[in-house]
């Protein structure tokens, strides 16, 4: 087993992967920007180096000076987690040029899948169902022609895209050329190839992933499939697992369609394969990510099996530490984004500093994060603070017990998501499992904060809280009582309150 790996990464995937490392009895080096340089993955790895300026291009991004970091500490592996290199496979190949593990993907299948439309011709040789469009990309001049041809609506996709960017919905010809430009200048920007590609729109979609592992000798099996279909910019808010909308027949057939794709391009760690899913449960490949997801705990949650220590063994030539059949899910998984940014202004970020933080607690509550008092959440990176994670039973108890975990969440110094997320779990709508990738934009009323005793709530609070403690409250939200607060906040600092 390794000796010692650096995590290519920050925040809380960096912690989850440096706690999975630690108990493979494998240490640990962390690398740093000037702007997280009191971070907790800093704080609890073996080892930290600071690699550079906040920016991203000046730090993370910066593929030779990690693995000189790498050499000098005498890593032989480097994990990448998600985001910043996890998909660069030149950076794969410049670890393996420097006899250091890349634990992930080979460099050939991340350029093959990573291209949205080379996977697409891929998936389309291993006989995966996909939308109706174009086979590669589209020439300016005959795109309009081409997009009249498929029919509207339709989506503008970045064939290097992701996150959303680079991507358009067009719902009529008049709105065609002026789309096709944004898309293409916002790929250019975002990834320096400004290629793109024509699906038609599958009305009222559902976004369904499947999660596959496979190891070096050729063994892949999938861990069951992941609803993600509430989202906002195209990008996922809440996540679970399984889909309270697929079957049992199309969960196999989709299982089954993910392992043969990944078996095309000898895939070994982690990855997902994505699909969209009509109401009659019609699905169409989307694209594979070649990483560990973001959303990777509710699986966990419902396979007991550990992703993140899987990718390290399968990485250093361990086969897989079991076979499909012995894969069993149990119960229902919820995941929710905890994230510092404004519904009601259109999910816009709200960086600030962390004065007060509070997890949740209790049976079946899991809380991935690097938070703690003090933290400064910039304008450099993800806005996303947490990932809090429960299991139950079934479907209806994991959403009771995600909507009381939700309840006990204070994050106090910047604006958060939490009071949209215990709406959302409220909402008829989402208990009955009636969702599509349009569903918050049908719910708009979920943005917004109930104006019963929200202004009342919020000077109360805002006066008893800074008063007592010198802390913001800055939620603006009515759950944030001072009563509330003093009953949460007293077995943690009882004299300080009165």
């Amino acid at each position: 087993m390794y000796k010692k790996i650096l995590i290519a990464n920050r925040g809380e995937i960096a912690v989850r992967i440096i706690r999975a490392a630690k108990e493979l009895g494998i240490k640990t080096v962390a690398v740093y920007s000037d702007a997280d340089k009191d971070s907790l993955h800093v704080n609890l790895a073996d080892q930290a180096f600071n690699i550079g300026k906040p920016l991203p291009n000046e730090s993370y991004l910066v593929g030779k000076r990690i693995i000189s970091v790498a050499k000098k500490a005498k890593c032989d592996g480097i994990h990448p987690g998600y985001g910043f290199l996890s998909e660069n496979a030149e950076f794969a190949e410049q670890c393996i040029e420097n006899k250091i593990d890349f634990i992930g993907p080979s460099a050939e299948a991340i350029r093959l899948m990573g291209d949205k439309i080379t996977s697409r011709e891929i998936a389309k040789s291993a006989k995966v169902p996909l939308v109706p469009g174009t086979d590669g990309e589209v020439n300016d001049d005959e795109a309009l022609e081409i997009a009249k041809k498929i029919g509207f609506p339709l989506m503008i996709k970045a064939s290097a895209g992701g996150g959303g960017k680079g991507m358009r919905l067009v719902h009529k010809v008049s709105e065609f050329e002026n789309s096709l430009k944004m898309a293409k200048s916002e790929a250019k920007n975002a990834f320096n190839n400004d290629a793109v590609f024509i699906e038609r729109f599958v009305q009222e979609p559902r976004h369904i992933e499947i999660q596959i592992l496979g190891d070096k000798k050729g063994n892949v099996v999938h861990l069951f499939e992941r609803e993600c279909s509430i989202q906002r910019r195209h990008q996922k808010v809440v996540e679970e697992a399984p889909s309270p909308g697929v079957s049992e027949k199309t969960r196999k057939k989709m299982g089954e369609i993910a392992v043969n794709l990944a078996k095309k391009v000898s895939y070994s760690g982690a990855g997902t394969v994505e699909f969209i899913m009509d109401q009659k449960e019609n699905f169409y490949f989307l694209e594979m990510n070649t990483r560990v997801q973001v959303e990777h705990p509710i699986t966990e949650m419902i396979t007991g099996i550990d992703i993140v220590k899987e990718m390290i063994r399968v990485s250093y030539g361990h086969k897989l530490s079991f076979k499909q059949k012995d894969i069993e899910r149990k119960g229902h998984a919820i995941e929710c984004r905890v994230c510092a940014e404004d519904p009601d202004n259109n999910f816009l970020p709200t960086p600030g500093t962390i004065s007060y933080v509070k997890s949740p607690q209790g049976p079946g509550v899991r809380d991935d994060s690097s938070l703690f008092n003090g933290y400064k959440v910039t304008t450099f990176y993800d806005p996303m603070l947490s990932k809090l994670i429960v299991w139950s039973e079934d479907r209806d108890s994991a959403i009771k017990r995600m909507s009381r975990a939700l309840s006990e969440y204070i994050v106090l110094g910047v604006r958060t998501n939490l009071g949209f997320l215990v709406r959302l779990m409220d909402d008829k709508d989402f208990i009955s499992g009636k969702l599509d990738t349009g569903f918050i934009e049908k719910h708009k009323k979920l943005l917004k904060i109930p104006k019963e005793n929200s202004d009342i709530a919020t000077v109360a609070s805002a006066i008893v809280i800074h008063g007592a403690t010198g802390i913001e409250n800055t939620s603006r939200d009515p759950r944030f009582t001072p009563w509330k607060y003093i009953a949460r906040r007293s077995s943690v600092s009882r004299n300080s309150m009165f």
